[in-house]
């Protein structure tokens, strides 16, 4: 079980290292990526991360200080990367999406944590990209870990797309921790705790993807764009149409568009069910400290 839980925050880091690569590429305008090798937009060498990475560090050593969950915490640390380059790759905040700016901006000016704005426009796959933590500390009691995904998502993104998704990612992580097979979490409707989704429903959007619209569907109909709802999928697409971690991360991120956060959306589910390549963990920039944290995590959820 232990390695499972590391897999799962390391997963959504050998994601974005190798979908940064393609970032903002168009499908059919690139040859297609077998490894992870850096370059991209941000001109980023191989095993260097983006936001989705840093945000999720954040979110993680949040979790660890507090002994729990503490949005105000979450957000100054959030605060912190965007100012200071705090969990950066770089050592500096290279990217941050326009969403999440906007709450970091508001939570600065109010000290309100939960800031997130509730648009459509606004449904961007920010809450998402970073949720791992969540579902990894929370993993013994599957109602928490479904209650604070929600409220994770909150603080940047408040649109109730972007909230259902985060619930219905968690639970599919929580399945998978807690030894669900990879068939049960992608049945439809899933979720680890009885009679949830009956008695707190999904909204129309993430219903549809829940019912398994994954399966149904190909590119160019599966789209790795910014779209919380076309980002969930795509990643639930490449982990259902695989049988391993390198496989499903290549199809993910080949999509381009938003390459780099659809490889750590499914780098999150696809780490808490396969090993990952070796030679992939190696180059992992911050390696040592981002398992020392998933370890950390992985402690302090038998203690919370």
């Amino acid at each position: 079980m232990k390695f499972k839980h590391n897999n799962c925050l390391i997963g959504l880091v050998v994601g974005d290292a190798l979908g940064c690569t393609l970032e903002f590429k168009k499908p059919g305008t690139f040859e297609p990526i077998t490894t992870i090798q850096g370059g991209g937009v941000h001109k980023l060498e191989a095993g260097q991360w983006t936001d989705d990475t840093s945000l999720a560090l954040c979110l993680a050593q949040s979790l660890i200080d507090c002994k729990g969950f503490d949005a105000k915490d979450q957000m100054q640390k959030y605060c912190k990367w965007d100012e200071e380059g705090y969990m950066s790759s770089t050592g500096e905040c290279f990217d941050i999406g326009n969403t999440t700016l906007k709450a970091l901006n508001k939570f600065r000016a109010t000290g309100e944590p939960y800031s997130g704005m509730t648009e459509d426009s606004s449904a961007g796959n920010g809450s998402i990209m970073r949720l791992a933590p969540i579902p990894m500390y929370y993993s013994n009691n599957p109602e928490d870990a479904l209650k604070y995904a929600a409220l994770s998502s909150k603080t940047t993104h408040a649109n109730v797309m972007c909230i259902d998704a985060c619930r219905y990612m968690s639970g599919i992580i929580v399945g998978l921790l807690n030894g669900d097979s990879k068939v049960a979490v992608l049945s439809s409707m899933y979720s680890p705790v009885k009679d949830y989704i009956d008695n707190e429903p999904l909204c129309d959007a993430v219903k549809e993807v829940a019912s398994g619209s994954f399966k149904d569907k190909q590119p160019p109909d599966i789209k790795g764009t910014g779209f919380i709802i076309k980002s969930l999928e795509a990643a639930l697409w490449a982990f259902y149409t695989t049988n391993n971690f390198k496989d499903g991360a290549l199809k993910a991120v080949n999509l381009g568009d938003d390459a780099d956060t659809t490889g750590a959306v499914y780098g999150q589910i696809a780490g808490a069910c396969y090993d990952i390549p070796q030679e992939w963990l190696d180059v992992i920039s911050m390696r040592e400290k981002i398992m020392e944290i998933s370890n950390q995590l992985f402690l302090s959820q038998h203690s919370y």
